[in-house]
């Protein structure tokens, strides 16, 4: 499937920020037999001072800019053409709950891939005895991984109402889990907290959703907005599936990868520092157009 992807993100300051640093995570990435980035394009309004770009040690590509000169807005604009391949449904190959630990143990690197990253806290999934008795609640000691991740995944969908409104960026993942609210960002750290106190390895996906109008409705241009899903770590034979516990769904072609992470504040879309006063405003604008 080919996707053309715009995203919009604004940041206005009630007073001028006479420099300002950040580090974005834009662009879709380029996954070899998942998505391939055909073409993508960056413009940055006012036209930062500093720009260099890289690879984070999860190999997601990020950019960094600096402004030495006063500003009080800045706009970030991204186009890109993406191919998503079609994928089959995942055969459960997956070990017994009680013997991943085995498999997680056998895994003598300390790469990117490596579950070891992924079992312990980080810095937005603490431990949590809330979610560990919610999610021991639901499983069995011989149930399969990968069984496990779906019906903590199903569980939580019914669980948790979205609600844009219930919480923010900066709202802690067991605030959202005890008022049983919040968006995509919050459904995804929450399973993760719920996965990893049972063993599984899990972290964070950032990207883009395909959404589709109901029947008869048009699609609204910019009504689309970056989303986040789970990534879980299924045994030595199956690897690391991904499913999305907004929709209660597996992610599949209607999903892009943008980055991969422990939590979101390995990969925000953007982070930074400015010097200023006052309040700022941010929106933001996603279009993701099937061709």
């Amino acid at each position: 499937m080919l996707y053309d992807i715009s995203l919009r993100i604004s940041y206005a300051y009630d007073n001028d920020a006479d420099s300002s640093r950040h580090v974005l995570r834009l662009m879709p990435a380029d996954l070899p037999g998942e998505q391939r980035l055909i073409a993508g394009n960056l413009d940055i309004q006012p036209r930062p001072d500093e720009w260099v770009s890289g690879t984070d040690f999860f190999g997601n590509r990020f950019s960094q800019i600096a402004f030495r000169k006063a500003h009080r807005e800045i706009v970030f604009n991204m186009h890109a053409r993406v191919e998503r391949y079609e994928s089959s449904a995942p055969l459960d190959m997956s070990p017994s709950l009680d013997t991943l630990g085995r498999d997680v143990q056998a895994w003598a690197g300390l790469g990117p891939l490596a579950p070891h990253h992924f079992i312990g806290v980080s810095p937005l999934v603490p431990q949590s005895v809330a979610t560990s008795s919610f999610a021991h609640g639901l499983l069995s000691s011989k149930q399969t991984v990968f069984s496990a991740v779906r019906t903590i995944g199903n569980a939580l969908n019914r669980e948790l109402t979205y609600d844009d409104e219930a919480t923010s960026v900066d709202t802690p993942m067991e605030e959202a889990f005890a008022a049983r609210r919040g968006v995509c960002q919050d459904f995804t750290h929450i399973m993760i907290s719920c996965l990893r106190s049972v063993g599984i390895p899990a972290g964070y996906v950032s990207g883009f959703l395909r959404t589709v109008p109901p029947p008869g409705q048009p699609r609204m241009e910019g009504a689309d907005a970056m989303h986040a899903w789970v990534r879980a770590w299924c045994g030595t034979d199956m690897g690391w599936v991904e499913y999305d516990p907004t929709n209660a769904i597996d992610v599949g072609m209607d999903h892009i990868v943008v980055a991969r992470g422990r939590d979101y504040s390995d990969i925000a879309p953007v982070r930074g520092q400015m010097r200023s006063y006052g309040d700022h405003t941010t929106a933001q604008s996603v279009d993701v157009l099937p061709l």
